[in-house]
């Protein structure tokens, strides 16, 4: 890699990048958590919830402590609970394994539940300035067009990214470096070619839109699940917590029966997953619930699935 994009780059990124507080830190509790919630979910929606989250545990030994249902409200609104769960496993490995102490070894970090490797990478680099590459989605895609490659594979693209960042003054702020570039010049949809520093060193500049890669479309699954809503003006709703492995896992929700086929009615409300689309059928009734479960008077104390949360409080 050039030397002097190297440069430029890293020279663009200290004048330029945005203001995120996980970029005020090198704690490795705090570079954790901001990278787990930054996974699959916008800047604008982590930055309210990481700034609370240390609020209610503000030490690793809090978090581990806490019990498991504390931990999952506290994510409630970011969706894909199970890397909540994934932290809370890590929590307490840390407090039992390591000492409560994060681990600095690279290969140790990698043991931790929900880590890869590019976020064991940008960990490790963040916090204790080691030369381990991120290769999210945004670094890829910046790879890709550099050297003119969009079909480049995984071992190409690490290769790249260890490359680059061996050259690097500082392996902390080039991590950041590229995935700031990635995240606004070099954008998925709408690449600014013009406004990019490194533009004169990238093989596909200008012409981005001729190595755009062709994504296959994925289908979207339609689900009908009919939600059995017990209220008693005294106790107030009956809500159960889900399995701990498949949608909604360890959620409260009321019971759920999933329907064979599309009901003729419309549903109650409409939750759109990744992949999946839930239709949701509310069905009153007066009988006293059975099976295990509990009274809640205030939805709050628990975590609830955001689509669960609208259709009640609708």
């Amino acid at each position: 890699m050039s030397s002097i994009r190297c440069k430029t780059l890293l020279h663009w990124y200290a004048q330029h990048r945005r203001d995120l507080p996980w970029r005020h830190t090198s704690d490795p509790y705090h570079i954790w958590i901001s990278e787990i919630m930054l996974q699959q979910t916008q800047v604008k929606t982590v930055l309210p919830r990481y700034r609370q989250w240390f609020h209610t545990f503000p030490t690793i030994a809090s978090l581990a402590e806490a019990p498991l249902d504390d931990v999952l409200k506290a994510w409630e609104g970011l969706g894909y609970y199970r890397r909540a769960r994934f932290i809370h496993q890590s929590a307490i490995r840390i407090t039992e394994i390591f000492s409560g102490h994060f681990p600095s070894d690279f290969n140790a970090i990698l043991s931790l539940s929900g880590i890869g490797r590019s976020t064991a990478g940008a960990i490790s680099s963040f916090c204790f300035d080691q030369r381990t590459p991120v290769l999210d989605g945004n670094v890829k895609r910046v790879l890709k067009r550099w050297h003119q490659k969009p079909e480049a594979l995984e071992k190409q693209l690490w290769e790249w990214a260890q490359s680059a960042i061996n050259q690097a003054s500082h392996a902390a702020n080039w991590n950041q470096a590229m995935m700031e570039l990635g995240a606004t010049h070099c954008s998925a949809s709408k690449p600014e070619c013009a406004l990019c520093p490194v533009a004169p060193h990238c093989r596909a500049a200008f012409h981005v839109d001729i190595l755009a890669e062709k994504k296959k479309p994925v289908a979207v699954q339609n689900l009908y699940w009919q939600v059995d809503m017990h209220r008693c003006p005294e106790r107030g709703i009956w809500l159960i917590q889900r399995p701990d492995k498949g949608i909604w896992a360890g959620l409260w929700t009321p019971p759920i029966r999933e329907l064979d086929k599309k009901p003729k009615q419309k549903p109650s409300h409409i939750h759109q997953l990744t992949h999946r689309r839930i239709h949701l059928y509310i069905n009153l009734l007066t009988t006293l619930p059975t099976g295990h479960g509990q009274w809640v008077r205030d939805i709050r104390s628990l975590a609830l699935p955001t689509g669960i949360h609208r259709l009640l409080t609708s």
